[in-house]
């Protein structure tokens, strides 16, 4: 990646840029001699974070930044790009990366979890890209790269809550692309497989046992993986984005072959992981 010319000089803002999928994705990006600003929560992270991106510099003349904002919250998602904006001018690319998950049984997760990843991961995404478009349509050029989850073109047992907000992500960025490509504005969006990030060190005590059986029969990507394959595929002018082969052939499955048979496999799996769970109690 540090021989990418597609990225050289480039202003790229990460959302979600101070660990996971976001983080390794900034740190490549100053590698390929980008300038690059993160958005995140917290501050605290937000500074370690740009230490560690700040040291991938190639060259002398780039430029970082961090902004703290809640992209779930439009006034700070808006206020955080307009900020970005007055310090570097409209960004060439932005990485809609910040996001959160919570797995459960549908019956147990209380409402708020509904709206809280919904708020973060789709509302997040709305809210920076709105903010953005503007400039990039007055320009007429920018490329806008969305993460969303293989949970956000297969419903998953244990993801209701998580996977309707990936999926909105999806039908999000399938409508944006149509509507940005005659202002000359690329957009993409990536389904990562499991990605060995804080968010997945987050959701392991609350999968259900039939959710662990269906996402165990995979080994996690680690966050510099992911990030690298979609950096490149995006590079590359691809929409649909899938970093490793799982992610791949997991799309390719359930968009091929008849629903039915998909959803059979699925129900299979969950109820291994159900007998498992009433063997071990």
């Amino acid at each position: 990646m540090a021989k990418n010319q597609y990225w050289k000089n480039k202003t790229v803002l990460v959302t979600g840029g101070s660990s996971g999928i976001g983080l390794a994705a900034a740190k490549i990006l100053a590698a390929a001699g980008a300038h690059v600003w993160i958005m995140a929560r917290r501050q605290e992270l937000l500074d370690a974070a740009q230490q560690e991106v700040e040291a991938r510099r190639v060259d002398p003349s780039q430029q970082f930044g961090i902004v703290a904002a809640d992209v779930a919250d439009p006034d700070q998602a808006a206020q955080a790009v307009e900020t970005v904006i007055r310090s570097a001018g409209v960004p060439d690319v932005v990485i809609n990366s910040a996001g959160i998950t919570h797995p459960g049984y549908i019956h147990e997760l209380p409402l708020e979890k509904f709206e809280s990843l919904m708020q973060v991961n789709y509302f997040g995404t709305v809210y920076v890209t709105k903010s953005v478009l503007p400039g990039m349509i007055e320009r007429g050029s920018g490329h806008i790269i969305n993460i969303s989850s293989m949970a956000g073109y297969q419903g998953v047992f244990g993801y209701s809550a998580y996977g309707a907000s990936k999926f909105a992500v999806t039908g999000f960025s399938e409508s944006l692309r149509m509507e940005m490509k005659p202002h000359g504005i690329r957009v993409a969006v990536a389904f990562p497989p499991d990605t060995d990030t804080p968010q997945l060190a987050y959701e392991e005590p609350f999968k259900p046992a039939e959710t662990k059986a269906i996402s165990g029969t995979a080994k996690a990507l680690s966050a510099q993986a992911v990030a690298g394959s979609i950096l490149k595929q995006a590079e590359a002018g691809h929409f649909l984005i899938f970093p490793g082969f799982d992610s791949r052939l997991f799309y390719l499955l359930t968009t091929k072959l008849p629903k039915w048979m998909v959803l059979s496999v699925l129900d299979q799996m969950a109820a291994s992981g159900s007998r498992n769970k009433k063997n071990s109690n």
